[in-house]
C-alpha cells in the first residue's frame, strides 16, 4: 500500500540495504510477488512499483520538470512533436529495491512503440536514487535520462474516453531490456494486468489526455511510494454540466 518516501525507505528498504548486490540481483530483484487483483475504473491504479516524482496537468510544449535549465515537455517525453493534448502525467522512479513488473492502470487495448536512447547508451539513474533513498528529495539536476534514453510508449485506447491514454516506460543506463509480455498490438488488457517489465532501475510516466466530460484527480502525494496494481493514483469524475461548458469555452479562447 502507499507510504511516505521516508517510511517506505525504513521498512522495506532499510532490511536489504546492507545486502550484498550480488544476492539483491538473485534472490530480490527480479521477484514477481501475487497481489490482489483490484478491478475499479473511476480509478487508474499504479502502473509501477516506485516513487512519485511529479504529478501535474501541463500543454503538450509545457515543462514537466526543467533539466539544466531546459524544459522537458510532453511532446519531447513521447518523441511525438504532433502531440496537441493538455494531460495530467504523473512519473514513477522505480528504484533498485522496487518490483520491476508493470500493471496497466485502466483497462483498453494496448499497442506499444519502441524508441531508441538519442546517444550511443542510455544515461544513468542512480544520482536521481541516491537521492531519494539517501536523502528523501528529488535531485533534478541527475534527471537528464528522461531527455536521452531508451523508451517504450504504450497507447491503451479505452471505451470510456475520447482519448487513449499512455504508459511511459524509461530504460536506466546501457539496458536494453523494456520486456513485452505480449508482443501483438491492439490487444485487450484487463485493469492490474501485467503487461511488462523494465530491468533495474527505471521510471514510468502515466499521461492522461485531459477531457472536457471527465475529470482526472491526483489521489497520491509527490514523495509517496506506490504498488503498480494496489495503489490508486487518478480518480475519474464525471464532470458537470458548467464545468465542461467552462472548459470548452477556455479551449476556444486558446
Amino acid at each position: 500500500m502507499a507510504k511516505r518516501l521516508e517510511q517506505w525507505v525504513r521498512e522495506d528498504v532499510g532490511p536489504h540495504r546492507d545486502k550484498p548486490l550480488s544476492w539483491l540481483s538473485e534472490h530480490h530483484f527480479f521477484r514477481d510477488p501475487p497481489r490482489p487483483s483490484y478491478s475499479d475504473t473511476d480509478f487508474f491504479f499504479a502502473p509501477a512499483d516506485g516513487v512519485v516524482l511529479y504529478q501535474q496537468a501541463v500543454s503538450p510544449d509545457e515543462s514537466i520538470i526543467d533539466l539544466k535549465g531546459r524544459p522537458y515537455s510532453l511532446r519531447e517525453a513521447l518523441r511525438d512533436e504532433t502531440y496537441d493534448r493538455p494531460s495530467l502525467v504523473i512519473g514513477i522512479f522505480m528504484t533498485f529495491f522496487d518490483v520491476h513488473v508493470n500493471r496497466v492502470p485502466y483497462p483498453g487495448r494496448l499497442s506499444y512503440r519502441e524508441l531508441d536512447p538519442i546517444d550511443t547508451l542510455n544515461h544513468p539513474m542512480l544520482e536521481v536514487e541516491e537521492g531519494l533513498l539517501d536523502e528523501l528529495r528529488v535531485r533534478a539536476a541527475g534527471a537528464e535520462y528522461l531527455r536521452h534514453n531508451q523508451r517504450m510508449v504504450n497507447r491503451i485506447d479505452t471505451e470510456r474516453f475520447d482519448d487513449p491514454y499512455y504508459v511511459l516506460q524509461i530504460a536506466d543506463y546501457d539496458v536494453d531490456s523494456i520486456t513485452p509480455f505480449c508482443l501483438k498490438q491492439n490487444h485487450p488488457c484487463q485493469q492490474g494486468q501485467r503487461f511488462s517489465q523494465i530491468r533495474y532501475g527505471s521510471q514510468v510516466d502515466l499521461v492522461i489526455p485531459l477531457s472536457g466530460r471527465w475529470s482526472f484527480r491526483p489521489t497520491q502525494s509527490v514523495l509517496s511510494h506506490v504498488e503498480a496494481g494496489v495503489d490508486t493514483l487518478v480518480a475519474v469524475h464525471e464532470k458537470q454540466p458548467d464545468a465542461r461548458r467552462l472548459l470548452s469555452a477556455k479551449e476556444t479562447s486558446t
